[in-house]
């Protein structure tokens, strides 16, 4: 077993790995940037190594600076977390090309999936069902409006390197093609450093479903049931649950069967997610995570598996303790993302210094957080503070012991979107699991919810 890992991130995954370190007796390297100085992760781990900036290009996607620190410091493994650099395929090399363990898959897994294209040409031969879509990526504007043509509007637009629904924009018409075309490539090329696109048939009310595997190094692969991430704003996921009330046993099964033979075929070790749409009684792949996902939580409050534990001990070197047939889920868990944004205002981020901060307790609950009373909430990284976790039963005493605990979540200072979550909770359609990924542009009146509920607590100001 490792002696010692650096934690190439921040906030409360960096805490949640450092956590798991601690109590498997790993000694861990934290790294900061000037603005996380005084960050949680920082005042947890056994070291703490500066950074020096606060951009991300100069401090967590600094790769030159990570390697350099932990073969300063003689860390035996480094776990990339989520985001930053946990997909990039350069990083990943260059920590094995140093002799360190890079906790997660090969690099050239992670180059495999992270690349769209090759992705969906594998998923070809193995007989999974895709959306229609490109075959190789799109640079010109003249075969993009074929390819649209081809498969009918609207169509998505996606980065062929990006991962999480950053950037993607839909193009319903020839009108706008040219534009979202030219939106996606400037994104991509800014924040993946790869300006390659692809294009593929839009979906209008799909549901977003994804299936959490584990692989060791010896090829024993397992699936740990599916999450529902289908409540989304610009993409970006803020409500996620296990098990998805849309799901039968029959698909569950067969989503479960063409993640692991995927998992398989590319010889996939560590924690990953495959994701899916689902629509009308079909399922079609989306993409591979290669990294551990901010929602990982919900399927350890099910499975009563420690995910974050597992991937260390698969890097290690040790098999999977337990097979497919051990695996058992109880219950309904969901999560909601807190962040520092204002949802009554377009969800715009809301830096600031965090004046009053009081979590929810009680039984079903747990709270993944990185901020405290007195943190400055930063403009320099994502939004997202904590992670609220509530567990139930069955999925109705889940979704009220959430909002229950939205109710008693005090963070005051920035605007945060937990007004808008309790509405959330609080709706029928969401209750009855009637939802899409359309939901937050179908449910204007939610808003009007959360407004409600920001007179009567004192939240934040609409």
């Amino acid at each position: 077993m490792f002696k010692k890992v650096l934690v190439a991130n921040r906030g409360e995954i960096a805490v949640r790995i450092i956590r798991a370190l601690k109590e498997m007796g790993i000694l861990s390297v934290a790294v900061y940037s000037d603005a996380d100085r005084s960050s949680l992760h920082t005042q947890y781990a056994d070291y703490a190594y500066s950074l020096n900036g606060d951009r991300s290009i100069d401090t967590y996607m600094n790769i030159e600076k990570i390697i350099k620190i932990a073969t300063d410091t003689g860390v035996d493994a480094i776990h990339p977390g989520y985001g930053f650099l946990s997909e990039r395929e350069t990083f990943a090399r260059a920590v094995e090309e140093a002799g360190i363990t890079f906790i997660g898959p090969d690099s050239k897994v992670i180059q495999l999936m992270g690349d769209k294209i090759a992705a969906r040409k594998l998923m070809q031969s193995l007989g999974v069902p895709i959306v229609r879509g490109s075959k190789r990526a799109i640079s010109q504007s003249g075969d993009a409006r074929k390819l649209a043509e081809k498969i009918g509007y609207p169509v998505l637009i996606k980065a062929a390197a990006g991962g999480g629904g950053m950037g993607m924009r839909v193009a319903y018409g020839p009108e706008e093609l040219e534009q979202m075309l030219e939106n996606v490539r400037n994104h991509a090329a800014s924040v993946f450093g790869d300006s390659s696109v692809f294009i593929e048939k839009y979906i209008e009310r799909p549901r977003h479903i994804e299936v959490q595997i584990l692989g060791d190094k010896y090829g024993n692969i397992v699936h740990l049931g599916e999450r529902e991430c289908s409540i989304q704003r610009r993409h970006q996921k803020i409500v996620e649950e296990s098990p998805s009330s849309v799901i039968t046993p029959d698909i569950r099964e067969k989503m479960g069967a063409a993640a692991t033979a995927i998992a398989r075929a590319v010889n996939y070790h560590s924690a990953g997610t495959v994701e899916f749409i689902y629509d009308k009684g079909e399922f079609y792949f989306l993409e591979m995570n290669t990294r551990v996902q901010v929602e990982h939580t919900i399927t350890e409050m099910l499975a009563g598996i420690d995910i974050i534990k597992t991937q260390i001990r698969i890097a290690a070197g040790e098999q999977l303790s337990f097979k497919q047939q051990d695996i058992s889920f109880r219950g309904h868990a969901l999560e909601c993302r807190i962040c520092a944004e204002n949802p009554l205002n377009g969800f715009i981020p809301s830096p600031g210094v965090i004046t009053e901060y009081s979590a929810p307790g009680g039984f079903g609950l747990r709270v993944d957080s990185g901020v405290y009373s007195g943190y400055e909430v930063s403009t320099y990284y994502d939004s997202m503070l904590s992670k609220l976790i509530s567990w139930g039963n069955d999925r109705n005493e889940a979704i009220s012991r959430m909002q229950r605990a939205l109710n008693e979540y005090v963070i005051a200072g920035p605007k945060t979107n937990i007004p808008y979550l309790w509405a959330v909770m609080g709706s029928n359609d969401f209750r009855c699991g009637n939802i899409s990924t359309k939901f937050i542009e179908e449910h204007e009146h939610l808003f009007d919810e959360a407004r409600m509920f920001v007179k009567k607590m004192g939240r934040i100001e609409g």
